[in-house]
């Protein structure tokens, strides 16, 4: 063994722990700070929209705000931040629409905010990850800007949520550390 083998990795090595602190390995428990809060990972679910096409979400606490960080992957990684909004603070007739016509409105109007249909996806909803999976139907809507986004969720005949959010990027998370 020559001295430039002492210094090569080598099979059966303990990993490196600080390459596995990446916003996309969060767990349960791990704290990680974005806009200037530190926030605590509360859950972790994933959707499945059929054909190999995975969503992951990760739950975030910090003091008295829940937010969910969600990453889609399609040729590269795309993340995004949203919040819940109470179903009952949009226009009943959102709710009428999709039941009478089943298919939502071409665009809704949120907080002074006109956002457009985008897309439409059916898949399966895995809280914490677990067997069996919940139906649900999910329209995506986006601004003009493509700075924000709305999306609706129906995960029966009258069960409807809604939430607002917006792209982020990997490197506005910081300070990872697992628990």
């Amino acid at each position: 063994m020559g001295w430039k083998d002492f210094f090569r990795k080598k099979k059966g090595d303990i990993p490196d722990p600080v390459k596995e602190l990446v916003l996309s390995n969060l767990k349960v428990g791990w704290l990680v700070d974005f806009d200037e809060k530190t926030w605590k990972v509360a859950a972790c679910h994933y959707y499945d929209w059929g054909m190999g096409d995975l969503a992951y979400e990760w739950q975030l606490q910090s003091y008295n705000e829940t937010v969910y960080l969600e990453r889609e992957t399609d040729d590269e990684d795309c993340w995004s931040i949203s919040r819940k909004i109470p179903a009952n603070s949009l226009e009943s007739k959102i709710f009428e629409h999709i039941r009478k016509q089943k298919d939502p409105p071409d665009k809704i109007v949120f907080e002074k905010t006109v956002f457009f249909l985008e897309q439409m996806s059916g898949g399966h909803y895995y809280k914490d990850g677990k067997e069996p999976g919940r139906e649900l139907l999910r329209w995506d809507y986006a601004d003009e800007t493509g700075k924000k986004f709305f999306s609706l969720e129906q995960w029966g005949e009258d069960d409807f949520e809604a939430s607002i959010g917006m792209p982020v990027e990997e490197y506005q998370f910081t300070d990872i550390l697992p628990c």
